[in-house]
């Protein structure tokens, strides 16, 4: 979407009383049909926003098409319903993880030989915390253990329970964390191994749950296993790395680009042989074909469970195979080099050492693993979360994110549909979704799709209704629930960021233009999402002391806040909790099978939720236009369950049409 357009809400949200299973209807049932079904037409302004709810005891025979047309199919099945408890979560120290609880299961009305499986994960709303700029709690200007600590409660209020920690391993900080020196230290700015213990007490003490993120696809260079690989080429831990000879010529190894821009291949001159690194030069990458490597990843998998955290999100893990003999790319543009995605980005034969993995490390323990897995796409995915046979509980996707590139901000709703109804339907029956729209590596969805200026809450709520109302676990980035914009800094010396930093030293060096290359990272730049939380109007927005921050706070801290946003009902922060607490409350938000509506409707992104015995309309207009739209089901706004309207909802107008 361009600058000027922003995102508005509608929301529509039913339940209805299923009819009892019968082999055909009477002509009464018939004639209430034909009275009860009609379309609705409904013209909404950007300042209107609708979720409806219809009394349990009403009939209705829904159609769940856009087609005013179309077949109208009636639901026949009549099936248990009952709510979730959050009850079971740890209230101790002891890691609940470590034991194994006997799975809840209940019958699926659409799926009749499957068995839908509880779990604590899934019934999950999860919270995200980049460390370096949650908290600062000792005033050095970063964020640390101890400061996240202080700040669980907001997380908790919020409605949040699981709670995913980006790295504070031992680093050389070349990439703010995921470049390991040591798996089982911790950096010294984030705090002490006994902050960590603490941390993982006070959050089972309030009934929630916590991951870390694990790396396992490199280490930093300052690692002891790399610094010991690199001392010769006989050395017993040189395989544990990509080592290559150079071509003739004095050419690299191969052609393949880093992802963090420039070559893929560091020189080493004491061994004369290149390393790979697929992100920053500081950044080797494991060579995941040596079994003794693998082991010592399996060990440190285990020690950090047994410390008592609940589960990883693991990073870059589509990455850890890589295309054997590791061959040049085709280079028909003649590039200096090549994207080497293709070659290194969920190989065949990846799901061998995955497999393995988790038999040797977390497949007996009641934790949840998320795989961070680009280039993983939907049909790969149904093997890859499987709940019988699968390696993860679920996965990050790119599609979404991927929707905006360097270039181009113009928001497809029509795509966005595609793709997110194409994960929905085809991981509902035994694969589960992690469902997200913002994290540490991408803008701020609000600057991204919508209008942070005049429009930031009607956005900020509207994008938050659409992703947390579907299947799969909501993932919430720190910042997100109160509307955290992208910032504007004027140097690029003010991004600390070594991929934006990488990118334009190399396309200045190449003549492009400063303020040319500043728009790009103004828009794409990781940064963005990185400036510290925004907790208050106090000097550094109440994150730190210090008289300078590690990046920049975002300017507008002065309005986007938690503590002013605590205070104003109609804020983006007290929605968030709204809507959480209506996913948590209903279940049918969390089980209930996913359908698409108006699916050819450009503006209106509308989909159904339904279980045994009701179903949720959600309809969010996307545009900064008046959105027309037809369903072929009474829907009244005197239904209302939530709104991120101030003003009352105007009466839907209703017609009537021939039931057939």
């Amino acid at each position: 979407m361009n600058n000027n357009k922003w995102n508005n809400l509608q929301i529509l949200v039913m339940k209805l009383k299923v009819i009892m299973k019968k082999p055909f209807l009477s002509g009464a049932e018939k004639q209430r049909a034909k009275q009860l079904v009609g379309s609705v037409e409904v013209q909404q302004t950007h300042q209107q926003t609708v979720m409806t709810k219809v009394d349990d005891d009403i009939q209705l025979c829904p159609n769940i098409d856009d087609q005013q047309t179309s077949t109208r199919n009636i639901l026949s099945t009549k099936l248990f319903y009952s709510s979730f408890s959050h009850n079971n979560m740890s209230t101790v120290t002891e890691n609940p993880s470590t034991i194994l609880k006997p799975q809840s299961t209940m019958k699926s009305s659409f799926h009749p030989t499957t068995d839908v499986r509880r779990k604590w994960w899934k019934e999950s709303i999860a919270y995200q915390i980049y460390p370096r700029s949650f908290q600062d709690s000792n005033g050095d200007g970063i964020g640390d253990i101890q400061g996240i600590i202080q700040r669980l409660d907001h997380i908790k209020d919020l409605g949040a329970d699981l709670i995913w920690i980006c790295p504070i391993y031992k680093s050389a900080n070349d990439d703010n964390g995921y470049d390991i020196s040591d798996y089982q230290d911790i950096m010294d700015v984030f705090g002490t191994m006994e902050d960590v213990d603490e941390l993982i007490k006070q959050v089972h003490a309030r009934n929630m749950r916590i991951i870390f993120d694990l790396v396992l696809n490199h280490t930093s260079d300052e690692h002891p296993w790399f610094i010991e690989s690199r001392t010769s080429r006989t050395n017993p831990k040189r395989d544990w790395y990509v080592w290559r000879d150079g071509q003739s010529g004095g050419l690299r190894p191969n052609n393949w680009e880093s992802i963090f821009n420039g070559s893929a291949w560091e020189y080493d001159k004491e061994t004369d042989q290149y390393y790979l690194h697929l992100f920053s030069r500081k950044m080797p990458d494991f060579n995941w074909e040596c079994p003794a490597l693998r082991q010592e990843l399996y060990k440190v998998t285990h020690w950090w469970l047994d410390r008592g955290i609940d589960g990883f999100r693991i990073n870059a893990v589509s990455h850890i195979k890589k295309k054997p003999g590791l061959p040049d790319l085709p280079n028909p543009k003649q590039l200096e080099y090549v994207s080497s995605f293709d070659y290194h980005m969920n190989v065949e034969g990846i799901e061998e050492f995955l497999t393995e993995f988790k038999c040797e490390t977390y497949g007996t323990r009641d934790v949840v693993i998320v795989g961070d897995a680009s280039g993983v796409d939907v049909d790969q995915a149904v093997t890859w979360v499987d709940e019988e046979k699968g390696i993860f509980n679920m996965i990050f996707q790119s599609e979404v994110p991927n929707l905006w590139d360097k270039t181009s901000r113009d928001f497809n709703v029509l795509a966005l549909k595609r793709i997110m109804t194409r994960w929905q339907k085809s991981l509902e029956k035994t694969g589960w979704n992690a469902l997200s729209l913002e994290n540490h590596d991408k803008p701020r969805i609000v600057s991204t799709w919508g209008d942070d200026k005049e429009y930031l809450r009607e956005c900020a709520t509207s994008f938050a209704t659409l992703y947390m109302l579907m299947m799969g676990t909501p993932f919430v980035y720190q910042g997100q629930e109160i509307g955290m914009t992208n910032v504007r800094f004027s140097s690029i010396t003010e991004y600390p960021d070594v991929a934006a930093r990488n990118f334009y030293n190399l396309e200045s060096a190449k003549g492009v233009d400063h303020d040319k290359l500043m728009q790009i990272i103004y828009v794409t730049g990781r940064d963005n999402a990185r400036t510290p939380m925004q907790w208050d109007d106090s000097l550094n927005a109440g994150f730190s002391t210090a008289q300078q921050t590690w990046i920049g706070v975002n300017p507008n801290y002065a309005y986007i806040n938690v503590a002013q946003q605590q205070k104003d009902e109609h804020s983006v922060l007290n929605f968030y909790k709204r809507l959480i607490r209506l996913r948590k409350e209903n279940d049918v938000f969390v089980y209930g099978i996913y359908d698409l509506i108006l699916s050819n409707h450009k503006q209106i992104f509308g989909y159904t939720r339904t279980s045994d015995t009701k179903r949720a309309y959600v309809l969010t207009n996307l545009t900064d236009c008046v959105a027309k739209f037809t369903l072929n089901q009474g829907l009244s706004s005197s239904q209302l369950v939530l709104s991120n309207l101030h003003v009352p909802i105007a009466e839907h107008k209703f017609i009537r049409q021939r039931f057939e």
